[in-house]
């Protein structure tokens, strides 16, 4: 039964797999060799585009940005396609991306 629904990097999504399940432990390997920052790193990231305040960007946009971690304006519009971030905004996020690097 699904009690909640919320989106989560593929970083955040480790915690929820069990390791000793075959089919679990080979989606946790895919999952170590595709993301470039541990669980930690990535809610701590997630923690401070949120803090940006920009309210455009939902939780869907900051996981994509997390599993994606774009480096170039051209990166992140394409990740959030569906909004149109002005420079001041793509910069504050780029910013904190470097950060995390």
């Amino acid at each position: 039964m699904i009690r909640n629904s919320e989106p989560i990097s593929m970083a955040e999504m480790s915690k929820y797999l069990n390791k000793d399940e075959d089919s679990e432990a080979a989606f946790l390997t895919f999952i170590k060799k595709c993301t470039k920052l541990k669980e930690g790193k990535a809610i701590e990231l997630k923690r401070d585009i949120e803090g940006l305040g920009i309210i455009k960007i939902n939780e869907k946009h900051i996981c994509k940005i997390i599993d994606f971690l774009p480096e170039s304006p051209e990166e992140l519009n394409k990740i959030s396609a569906d909004i149109e971030l002005d420079e001041d905004e793509t910069g504050k996020i780029l910013e904190t991306i470097k950060k995390f690097k």
